[in-house]
């Protein structure tokens, strides 16, 4: 099929669901509202399918299906096209957003029927996958920042979507202006490339990328590329701006699994990704985007394993697993933060969605102080969180595994990387096997905690199917990138992750290949820590309920540091936005007030005055005027005259 065709269904086929519920939004019907949605998706997703199966026709080296549908603008010599390209790094990305996409918006149908503003809703949804495939099909950084802004318009939309309620609307706002910071970054690095290259377009910015690596923090690549990170730290929930991710929980819980999950907050990692080649050049950019990853890694998983929220457990969970692709971005293993990429968006798109079916069940409650033994209520619920939940882990061979463990053996053998980070790394693993298990062990396995008017059931099969799917790829998600070392043992079984993406990753500068012996030994050392902080947390909730609670109290200074998530937001209020709303408050009153405004109105006083003045000459009086007359011809003869 015409490949130009195809791009244009694949894209435009959410814009038109958007457009249909968009104009039916006062309909009630869920079902339909959810069918015309799923459906729009479902054909992108041909689409897509149809287009990755024409690439992978394509000789490997030139893998590249691009198409211009008409000059955006042109001034002088810079000039954009609305251009698309699929290659093998978008061809990743439109699989899942659609894929796992369709899933979403099936679940949805079941989750939000009786949700009075259903085709709202699903129109929203529509729009930001239109918006999340412009950004992941731009052929340059101009067409990717229209999709990246309508992500963010959309996650507005969706978070604040039930707005009357004044906390739901704060999120959502506290979403769209923290990224609003690190879009204003991302500006920044646009115009600097922009200077320096003169050009926006992502094949020639890598072509054009230097031979040699930039030493200096103050170099054009450098710069450049460090405030494009500052902007993948707004939309991809990383230290400074992770801040809003957590409240994001906000919006209803399939949102969660789509936007933040699967696909809006992965964009930073598939920017820095695509742009691989300028990145690689600029260690110092490399090596903060290593320590920023590493550090959310850690930090996010500490604040998991206090949250009570099963939503909040997960919403931190995500910013941990993006902080471990940041990582994986930071020591030049690209390959393998797209695949943690892809196999964190079935198992966190599994787990949100399994948690969207926990609380429908439990008639909206999200506390999971109060739930506990749910597994013979739901056990199709119960069984597909239990393959996301060995996934997260890194258990072999769920997905998780393969792809995490790839991640930490590059952060110990690569150039970029250390043993410090990789500890990193593994303390993360560490606790995200401690925080899970507690999700599980208080969710679904020991005693009973249910309130009696609460009756938990199994969701509908509109529910479970979708949660069915995404297990399966919970499961066998990693096995296209089994390590070297696995595949050596098992029949030589090929990395094909790693073919795959091989002629778009730019090589890491003195890399040398990690041994059978070291390899082995850092995959044990992983699992085996995270074995037994899984076993640890199955101990404190659900052989000994009560231990926790007195440990917590052991170390309340601690405990209460990391519940109230290090007082970061306090931290923020204190010292950012309270200042600046006092600043702005006194601006407004002294100079504004005070000063425009008086000015203003005595200019207006001032002229007037003088109209009323002039005005009081125009009395209509012919012998006042013949008066005014007489005075003028004597005051100009007397004039003329003394001249």
């Amino acid at each position: 099929m015409n490949h130009s065709l195809l791009m244009a269904i694949l894209i435009l086929s959410p814009f038109v669901g958007f457009l249909i519920n968009g104009a039916r939004y006062k309909k009630h019907s869920g079902n339909v509202a959810g069918s015309i949605a799923t459906l729009a998706i479902a054909i992108s997703f041909i689409s897509a399918i149809l287009l990755v199966v024409d690439l992978v026709a394509m000789p490997a080296e030139s893998r590249r299906i691009a198409v211009s549908f008409f000059e955006w603008m042109a001034i002088d010599k810079f000039k954009v096209n609305a251009g698309f390209v699929v290659d093998q790094i978008s061809a990743i990305m439109i699989l899942v957003i659609t894929g796992v996409g369709t899933l979403i918006h099936l679940f949805s149908i079941g989750y939000m029927h009786h949700d009075k503003g259903v085709a709202k809703y699903f129109a929203y949804l529509n729009l930001f996958i239109f918006n999340m495939l412009l950004l992941v099909l731009g052929d340059s950084l101009l067409v990717m920042f229209v999709g990246w802004e309508g992500v963010g318009l959309c996650s507005y939309l969706l978070i604040g979507f039930w707005f009357t309620d004044s906390e739901k609307a704060a999120a959502g706002m506290k979403a769209f202006v923290t990224n609003r910071v690190g879009d204003a970054a991302f500006l920044l690095g646009m115009f600097i490339l922009f200077v320096s290259f003169g050009t926006l377009n992502f094949a020639e910015l890598n072509a054009l990328a230097p031979t040699v690596a930039e030493s200096s923090w103050l170099g054009a690549v450098t710069l450049g590329t460090l405030f494009l990170f500052i902007g993948a730290t707004g939309k991809s929930a990383q230290i400074p701006l992770y801040v809003w991710l957590p409240d994001a929980m906000a919006g209803p819980t399939p949102v969660s699994a789509l936007i933040h999950a699967a696909t809006m907050v992965t964009a930073g990692v598939y920017m820095i990704v695509r742009l691989n080649p300028l990145f690689i050049v600029a260690p110092n950019t490399m090596m903060v985007i290593a320590i920023i990853g590493a550090a959310t890694a850690v930090l996010a998983a500490t604040i998991g394993m206090t949250q009570w929220d099963i939503k909040k457990v997960l919403a931190y969970s995500t910013v941990s697993q993006l902080g471990y692709m940041f990582l994986a971005c930071g020591v030049g293993a690209f390959g393998a933060a797209m695949f943690h990429l892809m196999t964190h968006a079935f198992f966190k798109a599994l787990m949100f969605l399994g948690s969207g079916s926990v609380i429908h069940a439990m008639h909206e409650e999200q506390d999971i102080r109060k739930m506990g033994a749910l597994k013979k209520y739901m056990p199709i619920t119960h069984i597909t969180f239990l393959l996301g939940w060995l996934a997260i882990i890194g258990v072999p061979p769920f997905a998780g595994f393969f792809s995490k463990d790839e991640i930490l053996a590059y952060a110990f053998n690569s150039p970029f990387g250390s043993p410090i980070l990789w500890a990193a790394g593994a303390l993360g693993a560490t606790l995200t096997a401690f925080y899970m298990t507690r999700l599980m062990a208080l969710t679904f396995w020991g005693k009973s905690r249910v309130p009696q008017d609460v009756h938990p059931h199994e969701s509908p099969a509109l529910m479970t199917i979708p949660l069915i799917v995404l297990a399966i790829l919970s499961v066998t998600g990693g096995w296209i990138g089994i390590p070297h070392v696995i595949g050596a043992v098992l029949g030589h079984i090929p990395n094909v992750w790693e073919h795959w993406l091989h002629p778009l990753i730019s090589p890491i500068p003195g890399w040398q290949p990690i041994d059978h012996a070291t390899e082995w030994t850092l995959m044990g050392v992983s699992v085996g820590l995270a074995t037994i902080s899984a076993i640890v947390a199955y101990q404190f909730y659900v052989k000994s309920p009560d231990t926790p609670k007195k440990f917590a109290e052991k170390i309340k200074p601690i405990y209460t540091l990391i519940y109230n998530k290090y007082f970061v937001d306090e931290a923020y209020f204190a010292f950012i936005i309270n200042p600046l709303v006092n600043i702005s408050r006194n601006t407004w009153y002294y100079i504004d007030v005070n000063f425009i405004d008086k000015m203003t109105y005595l200019a207006g006083d001032l002229a007037k005055g003088m109209g009323s003045m002039v005005r009081s000459s125009q009395t209509g009086n012919m012998q006042q005027y013949a008066m005014y007359i007489g005075i003028g011809v004597v005051v100009v003869l007397s004039f003329v005259i003394m001249r």
